[in-house]
C-alpha cells in the first residue's frame, strides 16, 4: 500500500462519483472515471463536464473518463466504488479481476444489502476476498452539487486500518473538502445507510404540509434509532454525534438537493412509488430499498426502529403516509432513552 496515492480510478459517473472525482482532481490527483455510457465518458474526457449528472460543473484537466473498466483500473493506486448500494455486488463481481492487487478500495455507497443484510464494506470484502476492515468508507454530509461547487464541506473516511484512511485523506484533502479519519466503520456505515430512510420520512412530512417541529422530531428520533442499532452491532456511540451521524442526517433530511428527501416529499403529496420514481428520472432513492434491509437487520438483532418500519410499510405495503404518522404518534408512551 502506498502512503502517497496519485493515480485514482472512480468506478461510476453519477453525481456523487463525479463530485468526488472533482475533489480528487482539485487535490492534485490523476483521476480516471468509468462511465457505463460512452456518451457520458466522452463528455467528461473531451469537455471536462458531466452534463448528464452535474450540469454546469467544470472538472479539472486531471480528470478523464472511459467506458472500458479495464482501461479505467489500469495502474490505479486507489479504486473508488461509486455505484448504488444494491447494485454494488453485481458490478464489483464483474470488475473483481480487473482490480490492481495493491490498490486501496474506497466505498462511496451508503446502504445495507437486501437479502444478506451486509454493510457495503462487508460486501466488498466478500467479493474481492479481502478483510472488510481494509476498505475505506467515505461518508458524512455529501450533497454532491454543493461539493462540486466548491462549497466548504467535511467528510469522514472510516477504515479499521488507520494508515489506509490517512492515505486516502491525503489524496482528497483540498481547499474546500476537509476529510477526517475514523476507525469505527460499523457506526459510520450504519449512519450513512440509516439517514437515507429518515430523510424519506422528513420528505413525507414536508409533502403532508407539516412543519419544523415535526422535522426536528423525526430527525432526533431517527438519530435515536440508528444509535440503538449501532450500539447493538458494536459501534461507538460518539460516531452518531459526528459527521457520519447527525451531520449526514441533518444535511440529507433538510436539503432540497437530497434525493431521499425529495422522493419522500412526492410520496407525502400522494404520488405512488412509480410516479415518484418517474419524476426522479427513473431513479429510486436509496432509502426506498434500505428501509427494508435496515428493518430486517434491526429485527434480526432485536432493535426497535419504528420510523424505519413505517417507511417500509409506506414504500412496500401501500400504507398511506398519514396513517403511518398517526401510528407513530399512537405508540405506547416511554422514557426518551429507553
Amino acid at each position: 500500500m502506498r502512503a502517497d496515492v496519485q493515480r485514482v480510478t472512480v468506478l461510476g459517473a453519477g453525481s456523487w462519483g463525479t463530485a468526488f472525482a472533482k475533489v480528487l482532481g482539485d487535490a492534485g490527483r490523476d483521476v480516471t472515471m468509468w462511465a457505463r455510457r460512452e456518451q457520458v465518458a466522452e463528455d467528461i474526457r473531451d469537455r471536462h463536464t458531466n452534463s448528464a449528472y452535474l450540469p454546469g460543473v467544470s472538472l479539472p484537466a486531471t480528470v478523464t473518463a472511459t467506458s472500458d473498466p479495464a482501461e479505467a483500473t489500469k495502474n490505479a493506486e486507489a479504486v473508488v466504488l461509486a455505484v448504488p448500494s444494491q447494485s454494488l455486488r453485481a458490478n464489483l463481481t464483474a470488475w473483481r479481476d480487473l482490480l490492481p492487487p495493491d490498490a486501496i478500495l474506497v466505498s462511496l455507497a451508503k446502504g445495507v444489502e437486501l437479502g444478506t443484510l451486509k454493510r457495503m464494506s462487508e460486501v466488498i470484502g466478500e467479493i474481492v476476498g479481502i478483510d472488510a476492515g481494509d476498505v475505506v468508507v467515505v461518508t458524512g454530509p455529501n450533497l454532491a452539487k454543493e461539493i462540486a461547487a466548491g462549497q466548504p464541506s467535511a467528510s469522514v473516511l472510516a477504515c479499521a486500518d488507520h494508515e489506509r484512511a490517512v492515505a486516502v485523506q491525503r489524496a482528497c484533502a483540498n481547499s474546500y473538502f476537509r476529510p477526517y479519519t475514523n476507525t469505527d466503520v460499523v457506526g459510520c456505515e450504519l449512519g450513512g445507510a440509516c439517514k437515507n430512510v429518515i430523510a424519506l420520512s422528513t420528505g413525507m412530512a414536508a409533502g403532508l404540509g407539516l412543519g419544523t417541529n415535526t422535522m426536528a422530531t423525526l430527525i432526533t428520533r431517527g438519530l435515536a434509532e440508528m444509535a440503538r442499532l449501532g450500539a447493538k452491532l458494536g459501534a461507538d456511540p460518539l460516531t452518531f454525534a459526528g459527521l457520519a451521524g447527525v451531520g449526514d442526517l441533518v444535511a440529507t433530511c433538510s436539503s432540497p438537493l437530497s434525493r431521499n428527501r425529495t422522493f419522500g416529499e412526492r410520496l407525502g403529496r400522494g404520488e405512488t412509488l412509480e410516479q415518484a420514481q418517474a419524476a426522479a428520472g427513473g431513479q429510486v432513492a436509496e432509502g426506498v430499498m434500505s428501509c427494508s434491509s435496515i428493518r430486517a437487520l434491526a429485527r434480526s438483532v432485536g432493535v426497535d426502529m419504528p420510523i424505519t418500519d413505517a417507511m417500509h410499510r409506506v414504500c412496500h405495503e401501500g400504507v398511506d403516509p398519514r396513517q403511518a404518522g398517526a401510528e407513530l404518534l399512537g405508540r405506547s408512551q416511554k422514557h426518551e432513552w429507553s
